[in-house]
């Protein structure tokens, strides 16, 4: 299925959602639409990661899906290295990591879920400053990697001491550009 119908039925599901309001008792949510919204908020976009944090925010409303909130946010990782705040994006992973699980439909949605972890990884990056952005994208690129053939996160001293020397080499060049424009 593509990821614009996908993405469609999906709008369609959180549409009908509005209109009914809360599902009552009597309505139990159904596997399709539980996968729609699930689908819904484990895409790459910005738009979709908005979504799901605000779900993940106010989750009373959602409480009927059954989705697993819990989270390690970047396992045995920093959650955010050398000040990068990675722990939202490491939290969606686990989110939707364990509710695919949960489904029996992870495999199916593991690269997709690993590509919206960079994604989100990416956008934390655009955050700081041009100076120490390279330091940002060379941890979520380590961190990408690490999902992407590990499952988990299992960063070594060695990337983030890498990382660091970056950081530190746009933080000087940062201070030697604020002080030739004075």
């Amino acid at each position: 299925m593509s990821r614009r119908l996908l993405t469609a039925l999906a709008a369609s599901a959180f549409a009908v959602l509005a209109v009914l309001g809360t599902a009552s008792p009597a309505a139990a949510v159904t596997q399709q639409e539980k996968l729609a919204v699930l689908s819904s908020w484990t895409q790459t976009s910005a738009s979709s990661y908005n979504a799901w944090n605000s779900a993940r925010t106010n989750q009373a409303p959602w409480a009927e899906y059954g989705f697993n909130w819990t989270t390690d946010y970047c396992s045995s990782s920093p959650d955010n290295p050398l000040g990068f705040t990675f722990e939202l994006s490491c939290y969606r992973h686990d989110f939707g990591y364990r509710n695919y699980k949960a489904v029996s439909q992870f495999e199916a949605n593991k690269d997709r879920l690993d590509s919206a972890f960079y994604e989100d990884l990416k956008r934390v990056c655009g955050t700081y400053n041009v100076f120490v952005r390279p330091a940002c994208l060379s941890l979520a690129w380590t961190y990408y990697q690490a999902v992407r053939a590990f499952g988990s996160l299992v960063i070594s001293d060695a990337d983030l001491e890498r990382a660091a020397k970056l950081k530190a080499d746009g933080e000087r060049r940062a201070a030697a550009a604020a002080a030739a424009n004075r």
